[in-house]
C-alpha cells in the first residue's frame, strides 16, 4: 500500500540525513538501508513495517547511482554480482512475505540479531586473515565451486535479509566476499549491484503487502542520491591500502552497535 503521511517539520531534516546514509551507503556497498531503518524507527518513530518498506523505496536510488558510480570506477566484478543477484531475487519476494506476519518487536529484534551475527561473522574472517599474516602462511585459495555455491547461498540469505527487514542485505554478502579476500573497493561496487536487484524484487512484494509512505521517501531521497553521488568520486581518490583491515573491523563494529540498538528499543 503506497500513501502519504502528513507534513511535519522534523521532515525537513530527513534531506541532510539522507546525504549523509546515500554518501555513507554508497561508499560503504550498503545502499543505506541499514541506517534508514534506526533513524526512521528510533529517532522518527515511524512503525517498523512501514519503515521497511519506505527504507526499501529510499534505498533504490541511491544503490542505482552508487553502482552507476562504482562500475565507471571499475569497482564492480559483475560475475559474482550476477551470481549473487540471482539468488537474492527469490530471497527477496519470499522475505516480503514475512514482513506482513511479524510483529513490530519482531522486526526489530530479529533485525538486530542478523546484524550482530554478520558483524560477528566478519570479525572472525578478519582474525583468520590476521593470524595469517602473522604466521606467515597464507590462506588457501578459494576454489571456483565454492565461490558459486557461497554466492548463491549468501546472495538467497540476502535477499532474504532485504525483503522482510528493508535493508540492502549487504552484510551477508559482503561477509561472502571478505570471506573470498575480494578487494575491498571491488566488494563495495559489487555489493551495491546485488543491493539494487534485491531492493528492486523486494519492493515489488512491499507494493502489495508492505506499507511504503512516499512523503518521506521524497525527503530522504531529495538529499539520497546527491550523497549517492558523491560518494563514489571520494572514493575513488583514497588509497585504502593498510586501512582496509581497519575500516572492515570498524564497519563490523558499527554493526554490532546498530543491532544492540534496535535489539535495545524494540517495543
Amino acid at each position: 500500500m503506497i500513501f502519504h503521511s502528513s507534513f511535519e517539520y522534523g521532515y525537513l531534516l530527513l534531506p541532510v540525513v539522507g546525504f549523509v546514509i546515500g554518501l555513507l551507503g554508497s561508499v560503504l556497498g550498503g545502499g543505506g538501508g541499514f541506517f534508514f531503518i534506526p533513524v526512521l524507527t528510533v529517532l522518527f518513530g515511524v512503525p517498523a513495517q512501514v519503515s521497511v518498506a519506505t527504507s526499501l523505496a529510499a534505498s533504490l536510488p541511491i544503490c542505482i547511482a552508487g553502482s552507476y558510480g562504482h562500475y565507471r570506477n571499475k569497482n564492480v566484478d559483475l560475475t559474482m554480482g550476477l551470481t549473487f543477484s540471482a539468488f537474492g531475487i527469490l530471497g527477496a519476494i519470499a522475505g516480503a512475505g514475512l514482513t506482513s506476519i511479524m510483529t513490530t518487536r519482531q522486526l526489530k529484534v530479529s533485525f538486530g540479531i542478523y546484524a550482530i551475527l554478520m558483524a560477528i561473522y566478519m570479525l572472525i574472517s578478519r582474525w583468520k586473515e590476521k593470524k595469517s599474516e602473522i604466521n606467515g602462511e597464507p590462506l588457501p585459495d578459494v576454489k571456483n565451486y565454492m565461490r558459486i555455491a557461497r554466492g548463491g547461498f549468501f546472495g538467497f540469505t540476502s535477499g532474504i535479509i532485504t525483503g522482510t527487514f528493508g535493508t540492502s542485505g549487504t552484510a551477508p554478502v559482503q561477509a561472502a566476499m571478505f570471506a573470498m579476500r575480494m578487494p575491498f573497493k571491488i566488494v563495495l561496487g559489487t555489493s551495491l549491484i546485488v543491493s539494487t536487484v534485491n531492493n528492486f524484487s523486494a519492493l515489488g512484494g512491499h507494493f502489495l503487502l508492505g506499507k511504503i509512505d512516499l512523503t518521506l521517501v521524497y525527503f530522504l531521497t531529495s538529499g539520497a542520491i546527491i550523497g549517492a553521488l558523491v560518494g563514489p568520486w571520494l572514493l575513488a581518490g583514497i588509497k585504502i591500502g593498510r586501512a582496509e583491515g581497519p575500516l572492515r573491523f570498524w564497519y563490523a563494529v558499527g554493526m554490532i552497535l546498530f543491532g544492540l540498538l534496535m535489539i535495545v528499543t524494540g517495543e
